[in-house]
């Protein structure tokens, strides 16, 4: 019988073996976010994000204490526009708009 990994570990990993799955990652997310527990899953994909690039690097590259990134990420964050742009310069990612 082959051991179970929890979901979030195994997102982490799949984003680092792949850095481009996090365009297609964090593009699906930011699709759901108008739906129910659609932000929360939005934060958990930036997360998701930060995690494989190592928290702290781009808690660092963003200017942003360690502690608020992972405050800021949390199931029950609710990031400042300024971090949430912050955040996704350090890990290298745009917002995008579309009609």
């Amino acid at each position: 019988m082959k051991a179970s990994r929890p979901h979030d570990e195994t997102v982490v990993k799949l984003l680092r073996d792949d850095p481009d799955f996090a365009t297609a990652y964090l593009g699906a997310a930011l699709d759901e976010s108008d739906q129910p527990g659609g932000q929360a899953a939005l934060l958990a994909a930036l997360r998701h994000i930060a995690e494989a690039q190592g928290i702290a690097s781009v808690a660092e590259r963003a200017g942003i204490p360690r502690e608020s990134v992972y405050r800021a990420l949390s199931p029950r964050g609710n990031p400042t526009l300024k971090t949430l742009l912050a955040l996704l310069n350090a890990t290298g990612l745009r917002l995008g708009v579309q009609a």
